[in-house]
């Protein structure tokens, strides 16, 4: 067989998923790294690793046209300083791992694009955030700040790599979308806090499509913000939502209700109530084609039927 190696590591979430059917109807042999490896009858290979250390899945980069890294701990949690260190710690030995399998690599990967998140902006207020404006300094953007910083320290010569600052993925079958779905159908689907937050959203299909120009294009290198062109506020999402689902106008959510319902999820209120207004600078300059530039043309295709 002469199809080409990709290696998802993390790859068995909710991105990861849609990544491995995305790149094995491209013609890659595509492996997944996962805690917890299971037989497959889709033809994608899951082989084990933890996430920080060495193992027989190093083998599986040597000789690989690509590697994309989507591993660490999910932010929607209780931000205590228990799981923050978490947070931070997943992210950064998955990187470093994945620097010095390739390092040791005899044929390193062609390219190697990471995830990273545009929480890297911190709270942005009204202001635009591009690739190249600064760091926030709360702190998801100081997780963001070392993640990244762990990445570009990785010594991998021969490899090209890309970051992607993810937004807020919209998709049928993970993130917050389906819950978002379920209390807006319950006419719940009022504007949270203040409603004047960014939602820097993409749709999971131009995300899929941004991950697969990463690794095809060798002019893509650096740092990307993976979002859609038009950042929306929360109360303006909201509206589009109850619209794509026909459903009246909702009350706000107060930020008090919101910091209590938070706490009974298991959840963390910020995530709600900050946000980041981006722009995808790099894509766009790149000649990025979405298909779901728009929110209401996003959400009618995610949640209109039905």
């Amino acid at each position: 067989m002469n199809s080409k190696r990709l290696v998802i590591a993390g790859g068995s979430g909710f991105i990861g998923r849609t990544l491995a059917r995305e790149f094995s109807a491209r013609g890659f042999e595509v492996v997944v790294l996962t805690r917890s490896p299971r037989q497959r009858t889709d033809g994608v290979v899951e082989a084990e690793w933890d996430g920080a250390h060495a193992g027989a899945w190093t083998a599986l980069l040597d000789g690989a046209e690509a590697a994309i890294n989507l591993t660490g701990k999910n932010v929607n949690c209780p931000h205590t300083p228990e799981n923050l260190r978490a947070i931070t710690t997943s992210r950064g030995n998955s990187v470093n791992a994945i620097a010095a399998a390739i390092g040791a690599a005899q044929n390193p990967p062609r390219v190697w694009v990471q995830a990273s998140a545009v929480g890297f902006y911190g709270d942005t207020g009204d202001a635009v955030r591009d690739e190249d404006s600064p760091a926030g300094n709360d702190a998801l953007a100081d997780i963001c700040r070392q993640w990244e910083a762990a990445f570009a320290a990785g010594t991998v010569p021969r490899t090209r790599k890309a970051a992607l600052r993810i937004g807020v993925v919209l998709g049928r079958d993970g993130g917050a979308l389906p819950v978002l779905n379920k209390m807006t159908r319950s006419f719940l689907g009022g504007a949270v806090g203040s409603g004047r937050q960014y939602i820097s959203w993409i749709h999971l299909a131009d995300l899929a499509a941004m991950f697969v120009a990463a690794v095809a294009d060798e002019k893509l290198s650096g740092t990307f913000n993976a979002v859609a062109p038009h950042a929306v506020t929360n109360a303006d999402f909201m509206r589009e939502l109850r619209r794509a689902l026909h459903r009246p106008w909702s009350p706000p959510v107060p930020e008090l209700a919101v910091k209590l319902g938070a706490r009974l999820m298991g959840s963390e209120a910020s995530l709600a109530l900050m946000g980041q207004r981006c722009v995808p600078k790099r894509f766009l300059a790149a000649g990025f084609q979405y298909r779901f530039a728009d929110l209401p043309k996003a959400l009618t295709d995610l949640c209109g039927k039905g």
